[in-house]
């Protein structure tokens, strides 16, 4: 098992993902002799994981049922332990984008948090790339640096516990894409240029006010950065459902027509009564999620 690499079958040592139902996931680390508690009953590693085919449907010892998930960063995201609060995949997915991430990227990313965009990076740039993270708190520095380990791809990834702001990423002149999200990352922009390499490349910032947004613009025109722009990304899902709506009646048929052969007019119809449609519909959310947070992208240019 890795996070950026799939395998066919649970073997002991492995973190998988137990799906509980369509809002209700938890991690899983798979060891031999090990039980796993959930609302459906017990799940006995030994005998309902290990060997068993990533995707299967176990039983659990109440006689409900769960589905064992291959690891993947978007199911992590969703499962993972809270140390702060979390970048999800909506923003995620933009990040990855407009950072122009593919296999063999270098990446700085400052501060790590909980991992959740950290997991996403290193499926992008794998198997050549590498990202280098930064985390101010030491506690959180070390367990994310632990699971890392336990997912498998700490080859990828170096950890480093210090301040962005003072000491920068540890590195100079190597990453192609910087990531911040820190509370003032205006501090650590010319830190960002230190890092990423003299072809240019790419920086973004996460920040949840606009005035962190307008200090960090400000920092980056500064320091020579280009292409300037924010954005902020809201996602309204859509609810597909089946409905069934009236015909509605138009009264009597006015086409009425005279019929060639006795020369009389044939009886007026109307539409069947209480006649209905059963069709496809999707609709919009009564609550629509707000606001998590400005994106803001720039540009190094080549020197």
């Amino acid at each position: 098992m890795s996070f950026v690499e799939y395998s066919d079958f649970i073997q002991d040592g492995d973190v998988a993902i137990v799906y509980l139902g369509h809002d209700s996931t938890m991690p899983v680390k798979v060891q031999q002799g090990a039980q796993t508690q959930t609302r459906y009953g017990v799940i006995r590693h030994s005998t309902d994981l290990i060997g068993q085919r990533y995707g299967s449907k176990v039983t659990c010892s109440k006689g409900g049922w769960v589905h064992v998930l291959h690891p993947t960063p978007e199911l992590w995201t969703v499962s993972l332990p809270h140390r702060t609060q979390i970048l999800y995949t909506t923003d995620i997915a933009t990040i990855t984008m407009m950072l122009e991430l593919k296999p063999g990227s270098v990446v700085c990313e400052s501060g790590t948090g909980s991992g959740s965009l950290s997991h996403a990076i290193l499926r992008t740039i794998a198997p050549t790339g590498h990202l280098h993270t930064v985390e101010f708190h030491q506690q959180r520095a070390e367990k994310v640096a632990e699971e890392f380990k336990e997912h498998r791809v700490a080859h990828l990834v170096t950890v480093r516990n210090q301040d962005v702001c003072k000491d920068g990423f540890g590195v100079t002149g190597v990453a192609d894409a910087v990531f911040l999200d820190i509370p003032s990352p205006w501090e650590a922009v010319r830190h960002a240029k230190a890092a990423m390499k003299k072809q240019g490349g790419r920086v973004c910032s996460f920040s949840p006010c606009i005035e962190q947004v307008q200090r960090t613009c400000e920092a980056l025109a500064d320091q020579g950065f280009e292409e300037i722009s924010t954005v902020e990304v809201l996602l309204r899902v859509h609810d597909v459902r089946t409905v069934s709506l009236p015909l509605p009646d138009f009264g009597l048929d006015p086409s009425a027509q005279t019929r060639p052969d006795a020369g009389e007019k044939t009886p007026p119809t109307s539409a069947p009564n209480h006649a209905a449609v059963t069709l496809k519909t999707t609709t919009p959310p009564r609550e629509i999620p707000g606001h998590t947070g400005y994106l803001t992208f720039a540009t190094k240019p080549r020197t």
